[in-house]
This record gives C-alpha cells, sequence and structure tokens, in this order.
C-alpha cells in the first residue's frame, strides 16, 4: 500500500512532533484591521459616500505616496502587516485591500488571475508563482478588478472569484514556501497542513510543496506521493508534473520520467500564453508560419488579447502579406481595452504598413 495522505500531512518521516509547538498567524488575523488602519481609513474614505465614490477614494490613498504609497517585494503577509510595510507580493496587497474595502461597506472578493505563467527554478524544483487580485462588485456599476502589482493587467486575461478560504490556502502555502527556504521545516509542514486540510483539500499548489519538502529532507518516495496527490487535485498542475520529471531522473528511471515529460509538453501546449511565446520566438527567428501556428491557437483560446493579434499582423507582414497584417492589425487595435491603447495601435499600424510599402 502507498503512503496516504493523511500520512503525508502527518509529517512523521519529517521527524516532526505531532504537537511540535509551531507559531503560526490565526486565520482571523490575516484579514484583522488594526487601530492604524481604521483611522485611515476614517481620513480618507467618505463611509456614506456612493461604492464608486469610496473605491475611488480608498485607491487614490494607498497608491499616493504622500499618503501611503506601496512597493512590490516577494514576501506574504498579512493585511495589518502590509499595511505597516507598505510592502508585498500580490497576495500580500489584495488581503490589505479586501479587509479595507469591507470595512467601509463595498463587496471585495478575492481572484485568481490566469495570466502568462511565472516559472522559477529553485534548487532543483519548480515552483510556480501564482496571481490573486480583487474584484469589486459596485451597486449601480460594473464590477472593477483592483490589481498593484501587474501594471498591465488585461481584461483579456482570464479571472475567476475565489472563497475566503482558498485565499488563505493560498496565504499558507506562501508561508509555508518561505519557512521552507529558510530551512525550518516544521513551521512549513503546518503551514502545508494548514493550507490542504483547513483550507482546501483540493489546492494542488500545496501538496506539490508539501512534496517538495519532503524531497529537500530525503524523502523521495514520501514526495513523489505529494505530488501525485497534487495531480489527483488537479490533473493540469505543470509543477506537479514537472517535479516529478526531475524526481524520477533523479531517481534513475527513465521510462517514467519521459512520461511525465510527455504530460508536461501536452498541458504546456494548451496554454495560450506559452504558445504565445513560442509564436514570439519564432517571430525573432524570422520563422513567420511557425509563429502564425502557434498564434492561431492562442487566439482560439484568448479570443480577446490584442497581443496575439499584433503579433499575428506582424508575422504576416514579415511574410510579405500586407493586406492580411492589416486586417489582423486592425483586429488588435478593436480589441484593445482602453483609448489610450487603441491609439496607440493605430499610429503603430500606420507606421509599419508605410514601411513596409516602402520596403518593397
Amino acid at each position: 500500500m502507498g503512503i496516504t495522505p493523511d500520512e503525508l500531512l502527518a509529517g512523521a518521516s519529517l521527524g516532526v512532533a505531532k504537537d511540535a509547538p509551531v507559531s503560526l498567524v490565526g486565520e482571523q488575523e490575516v484579514l484583522a484591521l488594526d487601530p492604524v488602519m481604521l483611522a485611515f481609513l476614517d481620513a480618507h474614505v467618505d463611509r456614506k459616500g456612493s461604492d464608486n465614490l469610496k473605491l475611488r477614494q480608498l485607491i487614490s490613498a494607498i497608491i499616493d505616496a504622500d499618503t501611503f504609497g506601496v512597493e512590490y517585494d516577494d514576501r506574504t503577509r498579512t493585511a495589518s502587516e502590509t499595511f505597516r510595510a507598505r510592502r508585498g507580493n500580490c497576495l500580500s496587497f489584495s488581503s490589505m485591500f479586501v479587509a479595507m474595502a469591507r470595512n467601509v461597506g463595498l463587496r471585495a472578493r478575492f481572484q485568481e488571475v490566469d495570466f502568462p505563467p511565472d516559472w522559477t527554478l529553485d534548487r532543483d524544483t519548480y515552483v510556480l508563482n501564482q496571481h490573486v487580485n480583487v474584484r469589486v462588485d459596485l451597486r449601480g456599476a460594473a464590477p472593477r478588478a483592483v490589481d498593484f502589482n501587474i501594471g498591465d493587467l488585461k481584461a483579456s486575461y482570464e479571472m475567476w472569484e475565489i472563497p475566503d478560504t482558498r485565499a488563505l490556502a493560498h496565504y499558507y502555502n506562501n508561508i509555508g514556501v518561505e519557512r521552507m527556504q529558510a530551512g525550518d521545516t516544521a513551521s512549513a509542514l503546518s503551514c502545508f497542513r494548514r493550507a490542504i486540510a483547513d483550507g482546501d483539500r483540493q489546492f494542488s499548489p500545496a501538496w506539490t510543496n508539501l512534496g517538495t519538502l519532503y524531497l529537500r529532507n530525503g524523502h523521495p518516495a514520501h514526495a513523489e506521493a505529494a505530488y501525485l496527490q497534487a495531480l489527483k487535485a488537479s490533473d493540469s498542475d505543470l509543477v506537479a508534473m514537472s517535479n516529478l520529471v526531475r524526481l524520477y531522473e533523479r531517481l534513475g528511471d527513465p521510462e517514467m520520467a519521459a512520461e511525465y515529460q510527455k504530460r508536461v509538453i501536452y498541458h504546456r501546449n494548451l496554454n495560450p500564453y506559452y504558445r504565445y511565446e513560442l509564436a514570439r520566438r519564432a517571430y525573432d527567428a524570422q520563422q513567420y508560419d511557425e509563429a502564425i501556428g502557434h498564434l492561431k491557437f492562442a487566439i482560439r483560446k484568448r479570443p480577446n488579447d490584442d497581443e496575439f493579434y499584433f503579433l499575428m499582423g506582424l508575422s504576416y507582414l514579415g511574410k510579405g502579406d500586407a493586406q492580411a497584417a492589416r486586417r489582423w492589425l486592425a483586429r488588435a487595435e478593436q480589441v484593445a481595452a482602453t483609448d489610450a491603447l487603441k491609439r496607440r495601435y493605430s499610429s503603430k499600424i500606420d507606421t509599419l504598413l508605410r514601411d513596409a510599402r516602402t520596403r518593397h
């Protein structure tokens, strides 16, 4: 019989006592406001104003360097820690904003964002940096996405609302990675356990990171079981698959490594942003037909991403087909989310087509 999920969560083979004292922030503290935050809200937000007014005032107060100012770093913090530090990652600022917005009567929810994957390789294992922002539902107006960490957040990115339990799973998972990187095995285990058991049993990133914790402590069989559990929770978890490839290579099992490498390639090729990256590389190498093939797939998956259409236009222009290029470039202008971006595309289109006529 294989290693069970409960055995993985118990962590006995890690040498961590079940009742080992671990200092973790309580769930209620993650979104708690302190008196200084309440005073900040009283000073900058009209609690009796409309939803639109309150949202505008809150965002302005947070991004204004004279009143607050924000700076991105890789640390995950609670709402109050983020407020005091004026620093944090996407989840930190989202937690702070959700807590403050709810306090002034706004309906604020966490969102996960399907944006271009941001992968890092850390000590022979892959880590996928996921993105979280905030959705605010406004009375009498369309919902707004609030995001402090992506300067070019686009309407074409798929976003979906998640419950607070899922946001808490993200929080404890992130803290677990930080504790694991610091060599604090007991705290890391406690965090991953909290993310999985108390937050979301189907939260595959925490299972994947739990596997990495086992691997770094010399337990490859437990790592394998945790990565496989991650894939049970989400059969498209590329990080779990990629880590299994590296694990099987390390264990001298080329057949299993090759099997999971096939799965990595298959699922990665289903990602429109990955295909866009392949198209960009092909375009740079003047392989225009290859770029067009990748972009056709990407556009079928994400038909409202202006960058996909723009690169398609450039690729046809590279082939010397100005008529098709004009059509695709015009589509990029059409789906652009803002008037400023539309004007930019309009100017670029005129310049590109004029230059193409000059060359020919």
